[in-house]
Formats: C-alpha cells, sequence, structure tokens
C-alpha cells in the first residue's frame, strides 16, 4: 500500500513539473513520422543484430542487443557473453519504445534533459538512449535496442547494415 501511494505521489509531482517545463517553452515540432511497413524478417533483424554486434566488439562493450517488429514484440535477441543481467531487459525496452514511438529513446532522454517530465506517465517511453527505429525504404519494420555502453552508437550500427 505504501508503495502504491508513493508511485502516486512521484507520478503527479512529475506530471505537475512536466505541465510547469512545458508551458515555460514549447516543445519544437516533431518531424511526421515514417509509416509502419511491414515487420522485419528473422534474416534482417540477424544482420542488424551481426553489425550491432560487431560494433561492440570493436569498443571492447559487452551489449545485450534487441530487435523488435513495429508491435513492439521480439523478434530476435543477442546477449554477448558477460553482459550484465539488468541489460537484457533495458535492450529490449528500449528496442519497444522505439518502435511504438516511432522515434528514438533518446528523444526521451533529450526531453527529459530539458526538464519536460512527461516521458515518464507514457506507458513503455524509454528516456536512454540506444532505442532507434529501423526504417527501410521509408518504412519503419521494427527497432533495435541495445545496453551495456555507447547504446546509440551500437544500435545506429545495426540500423545502417539494413540500408
Amino acid at each position: 500500500m505504501r508503495n502504491a501511494i508513493l508511485t502516486s505521489l512521484a507520478m503527479s509531482a512529475a506530471l505537475l513539473f512536466a505541465t510547469g517545463a512545458s508551458a515555460q517553452a514549447p516543445a519544437a515540432p516533431l518531424p511526421p513520422p515514417a509509416a509502419y511497413g511491414p515487420p522485419i524478417t528473422l534474416d534482417q533483424a540477424k544482420k542488424a543484430a551481426d553489425a550491432a554486434e560487431a560494433e561492440a566488439r570493436k569498443r571492447n562493450m559487452i551489449m545485450a542487443i534487441a530487435i523488435v517488429e513495429p508491435s513492439g514484440d521480439l523478434v530476435y535477441f543477442r546477449k554477448m557473453d558477460g553482459t550484465q543481467y539488468a541489460s537484457i531487459a533495458i535492450a529490449q525496452e528500449k528496442a519497444r519504445s522505439a518502435a511504438l514511438f516511432r522515434r528514438s529513446s533518446k528523444d526521451f532522454f533529450d526531453r527529459v534533459a530539458k526538464g519536460d517530465l512527461s516521458p515518464f506517465a507514457l506507458r513503455s517511453a524509454v528516456a536512454s538512449a540506444g532505442g532507434i527505429p529501423i526504417v527501410v525504404g521509408g518504412k519503419i519494420i521494427g527497432a533495435i535496442g541495445t545496453s551495456g555502453g555507447a547504446d546509440d552508437p551500437i544500435s545506429q550500427a545495426g540500423v545502417d547494415a539494413l540500408k
């Protein structure tokens, strides 16, 4: 019961502060999001994960790599030996966030850094770098999420492998 009350108070405070922050400076308009396309195939997901893992190895990083389809459901997952266990769920959540909201999870991080706490009120939004939509032919076919260090460049390597 105490946890529920504390959570409720925290969310109320976040919404209160988010309202104040957004009233001070209007948010820049977002570019029109890409439309969803057919879901990423297993072969495409493996290709993206291979590229992300290669980039991680080049940087001497140990990563978890998740590839989801546009619905946010997992298509492919890879955990490098020695990856911290927390990164398993984090990578998947970052990928889900990028797919569902059709934008990089870093976009939410940037909003929070500017004082806009509203992303905390959005279910499945992750305010941390590393989740990037995978766009092929102008359509979002899925997203990649990584966790373990230098997450955006590692994820971007996976995205770039499918261009």
